[in-house]
């Protein structure tokens, strides 16, 4: 007997659902919602259980995105995606780490929401445009503009991230070392200059409401990190196919932070407390294109 086609194709459902919502447990409703619809179709009918999967899959993010803006715009400070505990070897497919960093789809918030599914499936899936236009009931001509549109968008906007990961650890370790001990010589070192620092506590936790910008005020602001929290642990990890890192205290996880690193310094720093948006990071999850 060979596999359900669902089963076989469920990490990529997931990792598309993902890219269009940056929230996790959304995409975990998203691809239950597409099983229901592939519990009940008509198999005999379906000759590309793959692309049928897909465009599933893309309709039903679509309908939750535009459930999502509303409570998006209400959100109290910066909102960040939901991060994902992700092996190392998400790593060695580039294209697809670099799609599912916090920055990339930090990026793709700023497109609408037919947008960011054109984007994600035709820049990362590498979906034909004819199956594109089919998923989101439009021609292919008309796909084809969004996605020149799309991809434009979000080129003048994305961090180049693309850096070997070997130094990335690095860095993050350098970074992670001065926190710790409150060097802010070491900070300021590390930090590119125009470095930016979002944290998002949506209203449940304390975090600052606003970017921070410049190298000057983030090592300011991070020098104090030991002072404020003496117990805190604070550990390595791979988040969203990067060296990441994980903060507790009291035992509990309290921040995942991630990074943008060009020319070994921090461009970006990511720090993730609301704790809504933390559940899923004692469990690694599977990744897929």
């Amino acid at each position: 007997m060979t596999d359900d086609p669902f089963v076989t194709h469920r990490s990529l459902l997931f990792t598309v659902a993902y890219e269009m919502l940056g929230s996790a447990a959304d995409a975990e409703d998203v691809v239950q919602e597409t099983w229901l619809r592939w519990a009940n179709a008509d198999r005999a009918e379906v000759r590309n259980p793959r692309a049928y999967l897909v465009r599933i899959v893309t309709r039903q993010a679509l309908n939750r995105l535009r459930t999502l803006a509303h409570r998006r715009e209400e959100y109290v400070g910066e909102w960040l995606p939901e991060p994902l505990l992700t092996s190392p070897d998400v790593a060695e497919d580039a294209e697809l780490a670099e799609s599912v960093s916090i920055a990339m789809l930090t990026v793709l918030e700023t497109l609408a929401p037919v947008e960011r599914a054109v984007f994600v499936l035709r820049e990362v899936f590498d979906v034909p445009y004819s199956e594109i236009a089919a998923a989101l009931d439009k021609t292919p001509a008309a796909v084809r503009q969004i996605a020149h549109r799309a991809r434009e968008r979000v080129i003048a906007r994305r961090p180049r991230i693309r850096v070997d990961r070997a130094e990335q650890q690095e860095v993050v370790d350098r970074f992670l070392a001065a926190v710790q001990t409150g060097d802010l010589q070491a900070l300021l070192d590390v930090l590119a200059p125009d470095v930016v620092l979002v944290a998002d506590g949506g209203g449940e936790v304390a975090a600052v409401r606003r970017p921070v910008a410049g190298r000057d005020r983030v090592a300011a602001l991070l020098s104090r990190f030991r002072t404020l929290a003496p117990d805190a642990v604070v550990g390595t990890v791979w988040l969203n196919g990067a060296p990441a890192a994980r903060i507790d205290l009291d035992g509990e996880l309290d921040t995942a932070v991630t990074f943008v690193v060009e020319g070994g310094r921090i461009t970006h720093i990511y720090a993730i407390r609301n704790p809504h948006k933390l559940d899923r990071l004692e469990e690694e999850v599977e990744l897929s294109r």
